[in-house]
């Protein structure tokens, strides 16, 4: 049996891992890069295996640096199923179709350009799908339960369990029997941190082989949830007398937990009359989906999530849908709190807000997610002074805040406390979905205190089990 990591290795997004045994190979994720320069053309390479010879894919959750290619792995000749659980499902509904717009924009903007300006990103006119693929995509999903184990193939079993990290997320058990011997692989998916607001904690695994698990934050806590409400109350105060807010939020997950968060403020009187603009159709789309699957929250959010709770305590929420819409909240100079796709900055409505705002210093930019290197977020967390946003320079005048308190991402602790919930060590743990730093820390956690065997495997490195 062999494991190839192709995404997600030694950086955050990307996340795809093939594994191959006997005459069966499979994908776990099959995600799209995010952020930096070389994303555009890296997603645009061939895929490192033949879609025609997969026997299935597992999806971990539906955020598009997990479920991204999807669309061009179909294009490309996969033709079998994709299992996932059934709110990811539902999810993958609004987002495949929302990135094949994207690339269908972003490449009709870039054929735009003369060749003699498009430099090494020559070729980026051809979108990396089409719509037309993101549908015939949902055609090949297959919903199942959590819990429920599967036969997926003669010898090859799996199990979802609840990960904790955005609605329908999973960490997947793997059985694959080989003759008379049977392993274990676990793949983590992204944990979500304990105690976070709407969604159930993770579930603990007890016992792996093979463990494949994110580090995202693994050399970092989080800040606790009462000094988070007070940076947050600290920057409304002194933000919205004479300037707007602009949360850059994924539009699964983070929309709707600072609207959680808002709600939550406002029941206990630590903010009042706010005017809250969520600046999204998909973000619109996707928390219709989250009040959908109500069963997946944690006891507190059944009881608050409710739309008429929301209308009574934030009454001034407002979601935008047309483009008309959208340009309006540019004319607003204060007092607006305007949430917007997409979370990393790269892309969407969320640059226009930017636009308009960046160079005023009465403003605030709150960054409730994590930033892939390279991304516009993760160079104005960096400090950067001056940006260039659909080619005009703009000076960074506006105050920056990184909310870490809001993650989706399991922090440090947490992370080291679900490993824990193994009765005995994985006889062998990788570590993903981290840039080089927090995963180098998080293993020497793992291994000092755990007594653990764990590697940081390298892009496109292949690792086989005898």
């Amino acid at each position: 049996m062999k494991i190839k990591f192709l995404g997600a290795a030694g950086e955050v997004t990307g996340s795809c891992f093939l594994v191959q045994t006997g005459n069966i190979q499979f994908l776990v994720d099959c995600g799209m890069l995010q952020g930096g320069r070389e994303a555009p053309i890296r997603n645009r390479q061939p895929f490192d295996f033949d879609p025609h010879e997969l026997d299935f894919v597992l999806l971990t959750h539906a955020h598009i640096d997990h479920s991204g290619m999807l669309p061009k792995l179909i294009k490309d000749g996969y033709s079998g199923y994709i299992y996932t659980t059934r709110a990811t499902a539902d999810l993958l509904d609004v987002l495949l179709p929302d990135s094949a717009h994207i690339q269908e924009v972003d490449a009709e903007r870039a054929s735009r350009k003369p060749r003699s300006r498009q430099g090494r990103h020559y070729g980026l006119t051809t979108p990396i799908y089409y719509m037309a693929d993101a549908l015939q995509t949902l055609n090949h999903i297959k919903e199942i339960e959590y819990e429920n184990i599967i036969d997926l193939a003669p010898g090859i079993k799996c199990r979802f369990q609840d990960a904790g990290h955005i609605l329908g997320s999973a960490i997947i058990e793997i059985w694959i029997t080989e003759g008379a011997n049977t392993r274990k692989i676990v793949f983590s998916g992204d944990l979500g941190q304990p105690g976070r607001p709407i969604l159930r904690d993770p579930v603990f695994i007890e016992e792996a082989d093979i463990l494949v698990m994110e580090s995202t934050y693994g050399d970092r806590p989080h800040r606790t949830t009462n000094s988070t409400e007070e940076e947050i109350v600290d920057i409304f105060n002194r933000t919205l007398p004479k300037g707007n807010i602009i949360i850059p939020a994924f539009a699964v997950g983070r929309t709707q937990e600072v609207i959680y968060q808002l709600l939550q403020l406002a029941r206990h009187d630590k903010v009042n009359n706010l005017k809250v603009f969520v600046d999204s159709p998909m973000a619109s789309k996707a928390t219709a989906i989250t009040m959908k699957h109500m069963e997946l929250f944690d006891e507190e959010a059944k009881k608050m999530m409710t739309w008429k709770k929301i209308g009574t305590e934030l009454p001034n929420l407002y979601f935008t849908e047309s483009v008309e819409e959208s340009q309006m909240l540019n004319k607003i100079r204060s007092g607006a709190i305007i949430i917007s796709a997409s979370g990393m900055c790269d892309a969407g409505r969320i640059k226009h807000h930017l636009r308009h705002n960046l160079g005023r210093p009465e403003c605030a930019i709150m960054i409730t997610g994590f930033q892939a290197m390279g991304s516009l977020g993760r160079r104005l967390v960096d400090g950067v002074k001056r940006v260039r946003i659909f080619g005009e320079e703009i000076n960074v005048r506006a105050s920056i805040h990184t909310i870490g308190g809001l993650s989706a991402h399991a922090d440090q602790s947490a992370l080291i406390n679900w490993a824990k919930g193994f009765k005995k060590a994985p006889k062998h743990t990788y570590l993903v979905h981290g840039e080089a730093n927090p995963a180098e820390v998080l293993a020497g956690r793992l291994k000092d205190e755990l007594n653990w065997n764990v590697h940081i495997p390298k892009r496109e490195e292949t690792i086989s089990f005898n």
